[in-house]
């Protein structure tokens, strides 16, 4: 079979693979890596449409194109993992990445764009399930806390550090890609050394076949916890499109570094949330992410209308506490659910949803703006997730559900 012959071909010998350690650091910068990558364009999109003279619309459709992409990644190799190895996945998932960046660094107009938009999901779709049930196969505990960890720090390292490059680098449009071709292509030669952390089995073919896989067992936990996390992650997606020009027009400064920590705030408070919380039971953990998340879009949807700065970016900083609540209560309920050769399956699945309230907002998000300004849809966006916040707070169950809860 050709894909039992590449990963033959990538397996060094037992002796020079990295133990489980180096391996776990090894991973957890991978992820990190692959979220800064994601993030990076943000604060470009500014210096791209003065450059290239494209829509709101437009900027959305480039943004949302990579979680369209990643989506069609998950359900497609979402599962690969589990047959073919973790190790062999991976390596072939960093590779792509580096294709997409040398789109990025070439970039000239807004087809180049969506090409790296595109070619950058499918690489993170592939990764992403592969990433996360490594760091769990590596060490359930400490791979639980990086799994939602590593995502929040490397959105924030993306946004903050690309949004400073601009500011004070030349040719930030170039350096930005330059600096992330060479992290790659030094993670990418040393991913080779991975160990194997579950044995291929048959069935890779079948489950390449487009599908949602959840456990049994794991069904009704995800559908309750469905409405806060889409809610979160419908937030993150207008932050990392439409964000920057928003903290902008809020703010009136016109600087770069304003647009990025917007961002870095969001997902920074969730880092900072997941480091407090991950010792919690995750249903009071859910309870309270619900709360911070509504509470906080409150005060920005205040800071919005009053083009108050200080409200912005408070509301932001609590609604961020909520985001990473969330995403660490919905990984917790989650995961101890399926076993070891189903947990790529159920993270793959878990991210087509996250990434579907991702994208599908931020495009509408991104048509509203044309039409009605971006404050009036900031405040008609903030209100619907607000909306859902407050519902899923409602429904959320009394009582645990289960021990672990």
């Amino acid at each position: 079979m050709p894909s039992t012959v590449a990963a033959q071909a990538l397996a060094p010998s037992s002796r020079s693979r990295l133990g489980p350690s180096a391996a776990l650091w090894l991973v957890a910068s991978l992820v990190v890596s692959f979220l800064a990558a994601s993030s990076a364009p943000s604060p470009l999109y500014g210096l791209y449409r003065e450059a290239w003279g494209f829509s709101a619309l437009t900027l959305t459709l480039i943004f949302s194109s990579y979680a369209i992409a990643l989506l069609a990644a998950l359900l497609v190799f979402g599962a690969l993992s589990d047959h073919l190895g973790r190790r062999v996945v991976i390596v072939a998932a960093v590779v792509l990445e580096i294709v997409s960046v040398l789109l990025f660094w070439q970039a000239q107009s807004p087809a180049w764009l969506l090409a790296a938009r595109i070619v950058q999901g499918f690489a993170t779709g592939i990764a992403t399930a592969s990433l996360s049930a490594t760091l769990l196969d590596l060490d359930p505990a400490r791979g639980a806390l990086l799994n939602s960890v590593t995502p929040m720090f490397g959105m924030a390292l993306g946004a903050l550090g690309t949004s400073a490059l601009v500011q004070y680098a030349p040719q930030p449009t170039r350096l930005v890609f330059e600096l992330l071709l060479v992290l790659l292509i030094l993670q990418a030669l040393a991913a080779v050394f991975l160990p194997d952390t579950l044995k291929p089995r048959p069935g890779a073919w079948q489950s390449m076949k487009p599908r949602i896989h959840i456990p049994s067992a794991a069904r009704a936990t995800l559908l309750r916890i469905l409405p806060l996390n889409t809610a979160a992650w419908a937030l993150g997606g207008f932050y990392l499109s439409l964000g920057p020009t928003l903290a902008k027009l809020v703010t009136g400064q016109r600087t770069h570094v304003v647009g990025g920590a917007a961002i870095a705030t969001l997902v920074l408070a969730g880092a900072v949330s997941i480091l407090y919380v991950r010792a919690r039971p995750a249903r009071p953990v859910l309870l309270g992410a619900a709360s911070l998340l509504s509470a906080g879009l409150l005060l920005t949807l205040g800071g919005v209308h009053l083009s108050c700065g200080a409200l912005f970016f408070g509301g932001t900083l609590v609604a961020g506490l909520g985001f990473g609540a969330s995403f660490n209560g919905a990984v917790r309920s989650l995961v101890p659910l399926a076993a070891a050769h189903e947990r790529a399956g159920l993270m793959s699945s878990f991210f087509v949803l996250s990434y579907l309230a991702f994208s599908l907002p931020a495009i509408a998000a991104g048509l509203c703006a044309g039409l009605f300004g971006l404050q009036a849809t900031a405040l008609g966006y903030g209100a619907l997730l607000v909306a859902m916040g407050l519902t899923a707070l409602l429904a959320m169950p009394t009582r645990p559900t289960s021990p672990s809860q």
